[in-house]
């Protein structure tokens, strides 16, 4: 990563409901806002490996001793920042999507304002992107609790498939009579009112909609593809094609 990349675009916390915060829990949340901001311009510069609790407190003229009090430790940290970034993108899949459902858009159209949301949060997002679907981070488990912020886009795309089954159809892929026992069991797990041939091929097409987005973001197109967008089109078209979404 290089050291001269603007400082990530501050990600405003989410709005709240109820009594108003008292002047103190105000205080508190700006003060969390304000680390988690620093962490992030720290993730574009020096990458996740390196982000450290006493340099983020050192930025904002703090001791660490008081930064301790927000998050005791780099890892609770992380996964803040882990789980802001899961949710920002998940966001932006779920408001592409409903805009898409406005519209009338069929489920083909669906899946690809979904996938076209992921991209461009991914380009918009490079650091936070790295952070979640690229290197593990040296000494770091995540926790459970970032299991649901990281389903969101996956479960998005599954009710896309759902709602089509339910609603004009689809193809059932072929699948090789060897994977028929993997795919009952995973089916079973994620989404048992689904054909296990579409909920296979849908899992394998979450995976390529990331790895074609890794690929830009991570610059393994450099010099290979350079009309991106529509490259990215057609790519998530044929994976709409191959979980058996009927053609518009």
């Amino acid at each position: 990563m290089t050291s001269d990349n603007p400082r990530p675009p501050r990600q405003e916390p989410a709005p709240r409901t109820g009594k108003p915060l008292g002047a103190r829990a105000r205080a508190r949340a700006e003060v969390t806002v304000a680390i988690k901001d620093e962490a992030r311009r720290q993730l574009a510069v020096e990458g996740a490996a390196k982000l450290s609790l006493r340099a983020v407190a050192r930025e904002l003229g703090m001791v660490s001793s008081a930064l301790y009090r927000y998050f005791p430790s780099r890892d609770e940290l992380l996964t803040a920042l882990i789980v802001d970034a899961y949710d920002s993108l998940g966001a932006a899949a779920e408001t592409a999507h409903a805009r898409a459902v406005r519209a009338d858009a069929t489920p083909r159209e669906r899946w690809l304002a979904v996938c076209r949301a992921v991209r461009e949060w991914a380009v918009a997002h490079p650091h936070e992107y790295a952070l979640i679907y690229g290197s593990p981070v040296p000494g770091y488990t995540a926790p459970r609790t970032t299991v649901e912020p990281a389903s969101r886009v996956g479960l998005l795309l599954m009710n896309v498939v759902r709602d089509a089954v339910q609603g004009p159809g689809v193809h059932v892929p072929p699948m090789n009579e060897g994977l028929r026992d993997e795919a009952e069991r995973i089916a079973a797990d994620l989404a048992p009112d689904l054909p296990p041939a579409v909920v296979a091929a849908l899992v394998a097409a979450w995976s390529q909609v990331f790895g074609l987005v890794s690929f830009e973001v991570f610059g393994q197109f450099n010099r290979v593809v350079e009309d991106r967008p529509a490259f990215f089109d057609q790519a998530v078209s044929q994976l709409a094609a191959g979980v058996g979404l009927l053609e518009d």
